[in-house]
């Protein structure tokens, strides 16, 4: 029997406690031997990344127990935390990042004892921190792992440099620096780790500098590796400041194959001596994505000389491409979401993908039989479906006639529907990045709300890769004017076509989605009320001294050289227009976050102290950039939805009322 209730009001199944422990995904798929191994989240073991092994039985565990967390600092975001062989001798060998120390340490989990540390640590700034490792065995007296080292020299966050280095196997680094081999120079400030050629005579990796982001411009670079392990005589073979080329790997006969967007489109190519850069499959769609992570993999060439690839536009699927005829065939199956990270054993290909109706779950496709299944992870329903909101992918009209993509979660609860002449509230989620993009997956945080009758529209907007980089430059010098004007575009949309109450939206976004969200806040009057997630605030401040070497020239391309257009920075900073902000909000801020960090909100509160503005602000001990505890995750999830009872006079007897103070 279906009731009717007023929007927001509907019970739900589905609470913060359900929602917080099913957040996040599994990452870094890779194959040991004939096993399979995985990062998955422990939302209840503080947020940790466990190590995940897959026996050729079909079982699978966590190999390290808590507090173990498989996760890297290189570049704050971190990157490939592991990488793992198949010993002459037998049993598996692992190197992982910890992410308490940041140190290498090498593991065999078939054998008694801990893992051991294989570098040191140290006590300058940030200290050593390494990412993206690659096992040898068959290098130096015990075998070699090489990775990019990112090493602190001051206090500073930007007193630091990038190489690539070779950690010896047998230990010697872990208390003597001195022991570590460093391959390449610093004469660039971002790496990538080295892509040894299946000959072993040529190593490859990527290359950037300030100002440039990866999805600006990088090059790829070449090197001869001499008998010892030395590389020699490097040379830059392509790439460069308005080309991105995000991912490189040697195929089974020893041609580099690259992504690279020269067309204007992330596609495939391959090297050639001769003809330079060959097209492998010309289109208007994405075969990569951004570099926000040091390792990520969206292609991977099989040993027959196929080549598995990630590919789309808005959104994406497997397929397995011919490069000699250019030919793609998808492969079947639900999956709408591939996440960046590919990885082939043979002919069977390993990735990790999900769907509007499943959340992300390790697949693999053997490409001998087409055949798929889903080998770790299993997207189990915890309620029942029908309290799932059904999306439906959309593309509206912005101003100038330009094209917004977006996701739109209707409000859905089967027990209940909406009284005649009702509209919905909706929320617009802001995505990070910005240079980043939102998947149409299911995601248990959106059903909370859409399952209460509220409804959420995913806002890919101007900036967002996975629509061609004509799409993701609208956002240079605009931003805080395209994201804006994006949002509230889709809001108004939505409000005038009679899907949405225009009396009661909201906008919500973390990172560069809480920018988007406090820039909306004090520059429209679309939104009745906003939470801002870990945001940038203060334009000039954060793009001086407040933030992470990785993004600290960002602000160059987003918003223009600060010497050149302070005013702008100014003028754009939500802290400079508190006069403006008239909404009630709700700040969340980690304790513990290098990219946004707390000082920021500090600034924006002492400038809205007084103004009768009606708002709370909640911060997390241990919590970096992004959530990753179950108790943060459900405090800052019902103190959201308490906002928005508050807000739009909806009540909410199941969540603890959200103080807001004026």
């Amino acid at each position: 029997m279906v009731s009717t209730g007023p929007y927001g009001t509907w019970p739900s199944p589905i609470d913060a406690r359900l929602a917080a422990s099913h957040d996040g995904r599994p990452e870094y798929v890779g194959v040991v031997g004939d096993e399979v191994w995985w990062t998955e989240p422990r939302p209840a073991e503080a947020g940790r990344r466990a190590l995940v092994r897959r026996r050729a039985d079909g079982t699978a565990g966590s190999v390290l127990p808590a507090p173990w967390n498989v996760r890297s600092r290189v570049i704050e975001y971190g990157g490939q935390p592991w990488a793992g062989a198949e010993r002459a001798e037998g049993g598996p060998l692992i190197v992982f990042v910890d992410f308490a120390d940041q140190r290498l340490y090498a593991y065999a989990p078939d054998e008694p004892g801990e893992p051991r540390p294989l570098t040191p640590v140290s006590s300058v700034g940030g200290g050593l921190r390494w990412v993206d490792p690659q096992l040898h065995l068959d290098r130096g007296d015990r075998g070699e792992v090489w990775c990019v080292l990112e090493e602190f020299t001051g206090e500073q966050p930007t007193d630091l440099r990038r190489v690539i280095a070779a950690v010896p196997l047998d230990g010697s680094a872990a208390e003597d620096r001195s022991a570590v081999r460093e391959l390449t120079d610093d004469s660039h400030r971002f790496v990538t780790g080295p892509r040894l050629s299946p000959d072993g005579r040529r190593a490859a990796w990527l290359a950037w500098d300030h100002p440039r982001m990866p999805w600006d411009g990088t090059e790829v670079m070449l090197a001869d590796v001499t008998e010892d392990g030395t590389f020699q005589h490097t040379w830059s073979f392509g790439g460069g400041p308005e080309e991105s080329v995000p991912q490189i790997e040697w195929d089974a006969h020893g041609q580099l194959l690259f992504a690279s967007d020269r067309s204007g489109w992330w596609n495939l190519y391959r090297a050639d001596p001769h003809r330079g850069a060959v097209a492998l499959s010309p289109r208007e769609q994405e075969f990569a994505g951004p570099l926000w992570k040091i390792g990520l993999s969206w292609f991977r060439p099989l040993e027959n000389g196929l080549i598995a690839t990630i590919h789309g536009k808005g959104t994406n699927t497997l397929g397995i491409l011919a490069p000699a005829t250019g030919d793609l065939v998808d492969v079947a199956g639900p999956w709408t979401a591939w996440a960046e990270s590919l990885t082939v054993h043979g002919s069977r290909v390993y990735g990790i993908a999900a769907s509007p109706y499943s959340a992300y779950e390790v697949v693999e496709l053997d490409t001998a039989t087409g055949r798929t299944r889903v080998i770790g992870t299993p997207h189990e329903d915890a309620v029942d479906p029908a309290y799932y909101p059904r999306p439906e992918d959309r593309t509206f009209t912005g101003p100038d006639g330009r094209e917004i993509h977006a996701h739109i979660y209707p409000p859905r609860n089967p027990d209940r529907t909406g009284p005649d002449g009702e509209l919905p509230p909706y929320v617009v989620w802001a995505h990070g990045g910005p240079t980043g993009h939102a998947a149409l997956v299911l995601d248990l945080e959106i059903a909370y709300f859409t399952s209460r009758g509220i409804g959420v529209a995913e806002v890919n907007y101007g900036g967002s890769t996975g629509y061609g980089r004509s799409y993701r430059n609208r956002l240079r010098e605009q931003w805080g004017v395209v994201d804006v004007e994006d949002c509230a575009a889709v809001a108004q949309a939505l409000a005038a076509e009679g899907t949405a109450d225009p009396r009661r939206l909201a906008i919500r976004g973390g990172s560069a989605g809480g920018w988007t969200t406090a820039a909306s806040l004090t520059g429209t009057d679309v939104y009745a009320c906003g939470t801002i997630i870990y945001p940038i605030l203060d334009l000039t401040g954060w793009g001086t001294d407040e933030t992470h070497d990785f993004e600290s020239q960002y602000l160059e391309s987003l918003v223009g050289p600060l010497a050149d257009v302070p005013d702008r920075y100014r003028e754009r900073s939500p802290i400079s227009r508190t006069d403006r902000l008239t909404t009630p909000f709700l700040l969340l801020q980690g304790l513990d976050d290098p990219i946004c960090p707390p000082v920021q909100c500090e600034r924006f509160l002492a400038e809205v102290e007084g103004r009768g503005v009606p708002h709370a602000y909640l911060t997390f001990e241990g919590e970096g950039h992004g959530f990753r505890r179950a108790d943060t995750m459900i405090r800052a999830l019902e103190a959201e939805l308490s906002l928005y009872g508050q807000t739009f006079g909806i009540g909410c007897p199941d969540v603890p009322r959200l103080e807001l103070k004026k």
